[in-house]
């Protein structure tokens, strides 16, 4: 019987994140045609483009919430489609952050950061308290923790979402759009946040329609269309001299 793989040290493995030959249909359609992709330690990568181009579906696929149909996902050198792997260890190093906040409403803010803390990683109470405040401190909130998230604006509740996650010590971060729900006045404060984890040297990946956040933090820009990547480079090149006329097409409408 053939030994589960088992994840290297934290931190000592790059790239983070190697995606190769990507396939994901669902019934007939398929959403990602073969997709090649990674996310080196440290760098921030921004996934941009039309919406149904496949950018979310990818994010979902790296940490297995969708099930791959072809190709193999490797986190920190483990391929993640093996069977044998270990799931919830692998998810344990990566944090995500989806365009709804999905806090637990009947839970005060210091509560939605302690339970998995508590019931995944098997801290105790007071050493989830411990970590809980201080990610809430990181982005902000530290005076929120009894509050509950119907009394919390989108971003605030955002913000949590981001301390929820990072109280998981994950090794990555991964982002779906999660500024979209917001409205515009609340989106600086989720940005800054992100920046701040950026200039920290935490891996992400990123879903956005924020341009202004690719061109300034991003150490990569992809651009998706139709479950393929259309072109990747630098951020200041994607956008200021887009390659591809399905990428300037794209680009024209948005910046």
């Amino acid at each position: 019987m053939t030994a589960a793989p088992v994840l290297p040290e934290r931190g000592t493995m790059a790239p983070a994140i190697q995606v190769t030959g990507l396939h994901k249909h669902f019934g007939r359609n398929e959403v990602l045609k073969g997709i090649d992709f990674h996310v080196d330690a440290g760098q921030v990568v921004c996934v941009i483009g039309p919406s149904g181009s496949g950018k979310s579906t990818l994010l979902r696929c790296v940490n297995r919430l969708e099930e791959p149909s072809a190709g193999q996902i490797l986190i920190e050198g483990v391929d993640i489609c093996d069977r044998k792997v270990d799931l919830d260890e692998v998810r344990s190093r990566i944090g995500m952050v989806f365009q709804q906040f999905n806090l637990f409403p009947h839970l005060n803010v210091l509560k939605n950061l302690t339970l998995a803390q508590r019931t995944v990683r098997g801290r105790s109470k007071d050493e989830a308290v411990q970590i809980a405040r201080q990610t809430l401190g990181k982005v902000g909130l530290s005076e929120k923790e009894s509050a509950y998230p119907a009394h919390l604006s989108g971003g605030q509740q955002q913000r949590v979402s981001i301390a929820r996650a990072l109280s998981m010590n994950p090794d990555m971060m991964l982002f779906d759009e999660p500024t979209s729900a917001l409205d515009p006045e609340l989106v600086g404060d989720v940005l800054a946040v992100m920046k701040d984890l950026a200039s920290e040297g935490m891996t992400m990946m990123v879903v956005t329609h924020e341009m202004g956040f690719a061109r300034e933090v991003g150490n990569k820009l992809v651009f998706m269309d139709g479950g393929v990547v259309v072109e990747e480079g630098l951020p200041t090149d994607v956008l200021s001299n887009p390659q591809h006329e399905r990428t300037q097409a794209f680009l024209s409408k948005v910046l």
